[in-house]
Formats: C-alpha cells, structure tokens, sequence
C-alpha cells in the first residue's frame, strides 16, 4: 500500500509555530546544544522504495520524496537546568561528530523528520541515545576537516566494524553570505524541521526542537564513495544527489524530551 502524501498548506512550517510546540509541553526544553559546521546534502530518491523502511507517512514535495545526509558537530551538549554539576556529569558526552541519515515525514498534519540511522563517534551516546530517545544510534569512525584554506569541506564515515564508507567533498565559495532559507522555498522545505519522530522496538516516539532559521548557503558537493547507504538502503541505488546547504552551525539549540506519539494529544 502507497502511504505516501505530499505535505498541505496546513503543515505549519513556520519558526514560531515550532517554539510553541515545543514550549506548549511543561518542563521543556529538557537540553540545550550547539550544532556547529553543518553540511546538509540531499538525495531525491524513489518515494515507493523509501517508504518501504519508514514507518511514518512520507511528506513529499511536489510528490518527490528526498532523503538528507546530515555531517555537523555537536558541542556543548547539556541539560537546561542543573547548572555546573548538569555540565560536568555531560561532558563525557557533551561533544561530537554526527551523520545523520534523515527523511521528511508528516503525522496529523505537523511535518518532521525521520532518522533512518545516525553515526556518531562517542560510544557512549551511541548506548544511550537508542533507550532514551529511541534513537538509530550506530558507533562510526568520523572525520571532518573544514579548515582547508580554499573553502574545501572533506568528510569520512566510516561504519563501526570498519566497513562501509561514505566521503564527501564541498566547496563553500569565498565569501558566501548565510542567510535563512527564502519562503516557501523547497531549501526551506528541507532544512526548517522542528519535530522528529523515531521508532525503537516498535514503539512510535516523537521530540521538538527549537533554534533561530538556519544562516545557511548553497554548496557544490561530490560523493566520493557511498558504500554507506548502499549496504543499507535498497532505495540508495536510484538517488540523485540534488545539491546541499552549509551553516556555520547554531549556538544553543533547545531539545525537547522524547514522547510517544500516542501522548501527543493528536
């Protein structure tokens, strides 16, 4: 059965709306982080083949479904409240490196995202992010390098047991000015998501975030080797790379607590 549906002027994609959100649950946000050096790249892949591994209905765009590879570093990770014990009992996994593998999905009308798997280098938050937040946490061997003279980004992710790999190389041209995304762009569509959704043992988990729009700007990107998804992902074998956005990062994004998607009042 095709579950897909495109998204309707009623999915409020809208900053503020996405603070209310948040901020409508008591005792939120529960975290606050830094999202530093992102690199977004994005994939149009076949919406049939990709459902296939989602378990939320996918939110298309003009019905093209799209899958994003997320590279950033998280810094400064640390619980709203609880002060300067909050930070030290954090710091062990306060900073790292993630790739996300993420898509767009819609329950009852409020877009968000999916994570069909995320890599990140801190053994630690691998173990827990799955318990706590329901979370597609795999351990990876990361590398970025963003401090090429020429503007040159290099990314290497490899998996955990040493296999697959993805690479990546991007170009951000001197100077580049980060601006928000333009309006109802399809840049806007991609990149200005407030609510994820996971699923763990078969149970449906939501979160909210909130963070200012993303001063971000368009970049020429390479795959190099995408091994990675392609030992996953049947879906990985037809995708387009369509191009990708970079941000200097965000300082203080807020994170709300993990619920279920029963609770949500909807």
């Amino acid at each position: 059965m095709n579950r897909t549906a495109t998204t309707s002027p009623a999915c409020d994609l809208s900053n503020t709306a996405a603070r209310q959100r948040l901020l409508s649950r008591p005792g939120e946000p529960w975290f606050i982080g830094d999202w530093m050096r992102v690199l977004m790249i994005h994939l149009e892949v076949d919406a049939d083949a990709l459902q296939r591994d989602v378990p939320f209905v996918l939110d298309l765009h003009d019905g093209r479904a799209f899958v994003s590879l997320v590279a950033f570093t998280m810094e400064n990770l640390r619980p709203r409240i609880g002060g300067q014990l909050g930070d030290w009992l954090f710091r062990p996994m306060a900073n790292h490196h993630f790739l996300n593998v993420r898509t767009y999905v819609q329950h009852a009308g409020e877009p968000g995202i999916y994570f069909l798997a995320e890599w990140l280098s801190n053994p630690l938050a691998v173990r827990l992010g799955p318990m706590t937040f329901g979370l597609p946490y795999r351990l990876g061997h990361i590398t970025y390098d963003d401090s090429q003279p020429t503007g040159e980004l290099r990314g290497c992710v490899k998996a955990g047991d040493g296999g697959p790999v993805l690479a990546y190389r991007a170009t951000v041209p001197a100077p580049t000015h980060y601006a928000a995304c333009e309006m109802l762009s399809l840049n806007e569509w991609l990149m200005e998501r407030y609510t994820a959704f996971t699923c763990w043992r078969n149970r449906r988990r939501f979160f909210r975030i909130w963070h200012p729009a993303w001063p971000q700007g368009e970049v020429a990107v390479d795959l190099l080797e995408d091994s990675l998804l392609r030992r996953n992902w049947r879906w990985s074998e037809d995708a387009r790379l369509m191009g990708a956005n970079y941000s200097p990062g965000i300082v203080g994004v807020w994170m709300g607590g993990s619920h279920r998607v029963a609770e949500a009042g909807w």
